[in-house]
């Protein structure tokens, strides 16, 4: 396969560096938007980095021409304290920063070929023990009210002639942050356990398997439209919980309960509180090769215990 010139939003975040690494790793050309091109520097190393504000103004159109793919990664972290203003942020970063996204791509005059945007799984809202792949319907909560606003906007790049592909993530294996981030320290003190009674699903996924599916939707012209980037195998809460205790050496026995959660992250509890039971049905069908399907070594490699 021969190089690909690849534009890459979002590239300082949890999934960024390790997708610029891989795209490099592999000889592709990688230019990344960013508000912050030193910053972008700094974190990516050796790439081209170009200046753009998702929110005021559409993204660069030289920064698009010419290119083979877009990976738009970029939006506000949903796991924080949903104040008023953070739910503003969450939406807007992502559907009007999407929406300047597709203005970048309809003034480039050599369009991409592909778009992969990053969607997530909380698209399904609240479902229990129901296995949900992506032909289930939208939940109508604020995250799934997001979600479907995001993939909306980004699917309109298919009427500049561009394939799309929306990449619905689970719960992203990452030591350096995210919400397996957020678990560590109370686990590391012995303190970690289950979760609201601990029914609710866990859908899961190492980043090297994230950064695969995207790579995938690049490469593959048989993929498109929604993808669950989440492993084979949920775990509910308390499995999940039992196996990174064993994972850290550290008891996974104390439970806490739904008010503690809400207590501490108010609305955002409820992504934590309920859960979705979420199979990544069209990644299995196009022949993606799980390179992580274990939850316990990838909970070990995440945390590098």
């Amino acid at each position: 396969m021969s190089p690909r010139r690849v534009t890459v939003t979002g590239a300082t975040g949890l999934i960024g560096p390790q997708l610029v690494r891989a795209l490099q790793g592999r000889g592709d050309e990688v230019t990344v938007l960013t508000r912050d091109p030193a910053r972008a520097g700094e974190v990516l190393g050796d790439v081209e980095a170009i200046a753009w504000d998702l929110m005021s103004e559409p993204a660069p159109a030289q920064a698009l021409s010419g290119r083979d793919a877009v990976v738009h990664l970029a939006g506000a972290p949903v796991a924080q304290r949903w104040t008023q203003e953070a739910r503003r942020a969450i939406r807007d970063t992502r559907v009007t920063g999407t929406g300047h996204l597709i203005d970048g791509l309809r003034g480039a005059e050599e369009r991409p070929r592909v778009l992969v945007s990053s969607s997530a799984i909380g698209y399904y809202g609240a479902h229990g023990e129901e296995p949900l792949d992506e032909d289930s319907p939208p939940g109508r909560d604020f995250l799934a009210e997001v979600c479907v606003e995001w993939e909306r906007e980004a699917r309109a790049a298919e009427d500049l002639g561009m394939r799309t592909v929306q990449v619905r993530t689970g719960v992203v294996l990452d030591g350096s942050g995210g919400a397996l981030g957020k678990m560590l320290p109370p686990f590391r003190m012995g303190v970690g356990g289950p979760v609201a009674g601990g029914r609710q699903y866990i859908s899961w996924i190492h980043t090297s398997d994230l950064v695969g599916i995207i790579l995938a939707s690049i490469d593959d012209e048989r993929w498109s439209g929604p993808v669950n980037a989440t492993a084979p195998e949920p775990f509910s809460n308390r499995d999940f919980s039992r196996v990174l205790g064993r994972v850290l050496h550290r008891p996974a026995i104390f439970p806490v309960p739904a008010l503690a959660i809400k207590a501490l992250y108010g609305d955002m509890a409820e992504i934590v509180t309920s859960g979705a039971r979420v199979m990544p049905a069209k990644a299995l069908v196009l022949g993606y090769t799980f390179a992580e399907p274990d939850l316990e070594r990838a909970l070990r490699s995440a945390i590098d215990t």
